[in-house]
């Protein structure tokens, strides 16, 4: 089988989670600067069998799309375009950045690791996947 990548875009950096091949467990890939995102997942795609590309959509509470939208939109079409045999597809991630912090929390990790942006954006992309594969699994 094929791994599944899911992106936490954000303005400045981005977390990347992969599965393992048997799309079992979303794993923590890496964080990488916004601006490199494209060129990362083209490399990535080509050393390793993508089946599907995850996004986080950003949601506000009343269920209308948050600010980030209006920069993750143009990035999905210029993917889709760029791999146009991969699908890619949209995962809500409303309290991703929440349930990232209390994992990491519950993880024990130090109050100085838990503040670290790019370690939450990794984690938050993990959960974006994680909840892809489990609403896979019904």
């Amino acid at each position: 089988m094929s791994r599944i990548v899911a992106i936490d875009y954000g303005k400045k950096r981005t977390g990347i989670a992969v599965s393992d091949t048997l799309q079992l467990i979303a794993g923590g890939l890496t964080t990488v600067p916004t601006s490199e995102l494209l060129a990362f997942i083209s490399n990535y795609v080509a050393r390793e069998p993508v089946e599907r590309i995850i996004v986080g959509m950003p949601r506000q509470m009343s269920g209308e799309d948050s600010e980030n939208m209006k920069r993750i939109r143009p990035f999905v079409q210029t993917l889709r375009k760029q791999l146009p045999h991969i699908p890619v597809e949209y995962v809500d991630e409303r309290f991703t950045s929440v349930l990232a912090h209390r994992t990491m929390l519950e993880a024990g990790l130090k109050k100085k690791e838990r503040q670290h942006k790019a370690l939450v954006d990794e984690v938050s992309a993990v959960i974006i996947l994680q909840t892809y594969l489990e609403s896979k699994k019904q």
